[in-house]
């Protein structure tokens, strides 16, 4: 009798939460992994889903991840010649964020990042290699602490199609990189925090 009540409850509960959900959803989503669904101009970044995450070794214990968000920026695409296309991403390094409070505050300061002085960091390409249907190496420059340096991103393109929320075309991109933070000034903690940070980024675009 108890189960029987809270099964009960449980569905009464559900109801205000049903009602919410907005009417005539897709029967399935609109992005997928076709490339022949991805049309060819500029993309603006939906900064809402686009995050760059980093992971870095802990005293040799354990990888520590954190993530950056609110960026913008534009792709320029031309999936007949990938050669073609363009990306231009800035992001702002108050954003960050791990999971720990006192860790977030020190890394803003000066001792790490100061963005009083270096408040963004900025990716500018400068080349991208076709590496398969949906792959690609994209050479560019990350300007990171005030610092300018060449970067490698391993593109992978995840999906395309119609958004149905905002009726545009949308297309998303994974990426890795790795890059050694003391190239860029950031030597506070080397080496009990590793020197080597791999970036794995989500990337989406609205046309």
């Amino acid at each position: 009798m108890r189960a029987s009540l809270f099964a009960a409850a449980l569905g009464f509960v559900a109801i205000p939460a049903l009602a919410q959900t907005p009417p005539n959803l897709p029967k399935e989503a609109p992005g997928k992994p076709d490339p022949a669904l991805a049309r060819a101009g500029t993309y603006q970044i939906e900064p809402s889903h686009t995050q760059i995450g980093f992971l870095i070794d802990h005293m040799g214990f354990t990888p520590f991840a954190g993530v950056l968000s609110q960026a913008s920026g534009s792709l320029t695409l031309d999936p007949a010649r990938p050669a073609a296309s363009k990306l231009s991403v800035t992001v702002p390094i108050a954003s960050i964020q791990t999971t720990s409070k006192k860790l977030d505050e020190e890394l803003v300061s000066a001792q790490f990042f100061d963005v009083a002085k270096f408040p963004t960091a900025s990716f500018t390409s400068t080349a991208v290699r076709s590496t398969g249907p949906t792959t690609a190496e994209v050479t560019g420059t990350l300007t990171l602490h005030g610092v300018a340096k060449p970067i490698t991103l391993a593109a992978k393109f995840y999906g395309a199609g119609t958004n149905f929320m905002t009726k545009k075309p949308s297309i998303g991109f994974t990426a890795n990189a790795t890059l050694k933070r003391s190239e860029f000034g950031l030597t506070a903690g080397i080496p009990l925090v590793g020197d080597t940070v791999t970036l794995t980024i989500a990337a989406a675009f609205d046309q």
